[in-house]
Parts: C-alpha cells; sequence; structure tokens
C-alpha cells in the first residue's frame, strides 16, 4: 500500500481560518472549502486572469459584434456607402454602450453595419483613454497646488512694506 504523507494545517487565503488540506489536492488547495471562500477565490483568480488578458477579450468581443453584423445583413449586400433607399436594415443591430445619443439607424443605412460597428468600437477605445487622463487630471492639479507658495505671500511682496 502506498503511505500518504500528512498535510501541515495552513491558513484560508480567504477567511484566514485554518484548515488541513484535502490529501487529493495537496499543495494546489488554496481555501478551507467553504463555499463561500471558494467562489471568492474563483472571482479574484477570474479576476486576475481577465486583468492580465484584456487583448483576448477586446478582439473577441470586436469579431463576435462583426459577426453578428454579417448575420443581420442582407444577401448581396455592397457595404459600405451603398445608398438604396428600398435597403432596410434590421434594427436589432448589437448593442452599444452610447446609449440612444448616436443616431445608429441612419449612420448604419449609409455605411453599412460593419463599417458602423468598428467605428463604434474606436470610438469606445479613444474615449475610455481620454477619461483615464482626466481621472488622472485632479491628482496632477493638486500636485502643483501643493508646491505653491502660500496664499499670504503669492504677490511677492513682504510683511511691514508699504507699496
Amino acid at each position: 500500500m502506498g503511505h500518504q504523507r500528512k498535510r501541515r494545517k495552513r491558513p484560508c487565503r480567504i477567511c484566514r481560518k485554518w484548515f488541513t488540506p484535502d490529501n487529493r489536492l495537496g499543495d494546489r488547495q488554496k481555501t478551507c472549502g467553504a463555499e463561500e471562500c471558494k467562489s471568492k477565490w474563483h472571482s479574484k483568480k477570474c479576476a486576475e486572469w481577465n486583468k492580465k488578458n484584456r487583448s483576448y477579450f477586446q478582439a473577441i468581443y470586436l469579431n463576435s459584434k462583426i459577426q453578428s453584423a454579417k448575420s443581420l445583413s442582407p444577401p448581396g449586400d455592397q457595404g459600405m456607402f451603398s445608398l438604396n433607399p428600398e435597403k432596410i436594415y434590421p434594427p436589432t443591430l448589437p448593442a452599444t454602450r452610447f446609449g440612444p445619443k448616436l443616431p445608429r439607424d441612419v449612420i448604419q443605412e449609409v455605411i453599412g453595419a460593419q463599417p458602423l460597428i468598428i467605428i463604434e468600437y474606436v470610438a469606445q477605445q479613444i474615449l475610455s483613454s481620454v477619461k483615464e487622463v482626466i481621472r488622472l487630471q485632479p491628482i496632477d492639479i493638486q500636485c502643483e497646488i501643493n508646491r505653491l507658495p502660500s496664499c499670504g505671500n503669492l504677490s511677492g511682496d513682504r510683511p511691514g512694506r508699504a507699496p
């Protein structure tokens, strides 16, 4: 018979309670086995993986939206800039993050569904980078304010000196 090695107790990475790992899992077991701890550990690891592999999802996101637009396009669609008043695209274009402000049906009618999806995707990328810059601006402004001289001596006047 095989000799089973006794596992040493260790703290759970979520709740910090001490537990004895299951012999079948060994050093791979990171949580105590409670459902709440397992689900929190799983979501934490998924979030780390998603952060590291962001480009994977960006490529899949754009490709899936373009493929769904292809399936919505009528057969024989000429694509970009095909102005045909009888040609009506179905209104079930994939959802956008821009909301109802954008007249998507008119733009789709003029340039087609696939170019519209690509334009929206590029606009979303630009907006997200601009939002990041705007988010960091208050920090830069606060640093500049901290470098300024105190309010009482802004003009360079010395106390007790008449103009």
